[in-house]
């Protein structure tokens, strides 16, 4: 996946924003979705607490929805990790 200049300097603004709000999640990656060529997945570790979780995802819909608006880059914030452990097997 190539980003150009301003995806890169809105999903480095928008991690700064999220791991200084939430300082329990930390930034993993930044991924094209499988889904659509023009949705970017921004992963983060996931909070141990699932209202912290929502608090995030909250938080973090209301931004990127600001992006999408402001500029047409749509981006998605999802956790990818729990304690090291990807989120999607912990539901199993």
């Amino acid at each position: 996946m190539t980003l150009n200049h301003k995806q890169k300097e809105l999903i480095e603004q928008l991690v700064k924003e999220i791991e200084t709000k939430f300082p329990e999640t930390k930034f993993i990656d930044a991924a094209a979705s499988p889904e659509s060529g023009n949705t970017i997945w921004l992963e983060f570790t996931h909070p141990h607490n699932e209202e912290k979780f929502m608090e995030i995802i909250e938080y973090a819909g209301g931004r990127t929805m600001d992006i999408l608006l402001d500029y047409g880059y749509h981006f998605l914030v999802l956790p990818s990790e729990v304690n090291g452990k990807p989120a999607a097997q912990l539901h199993h």
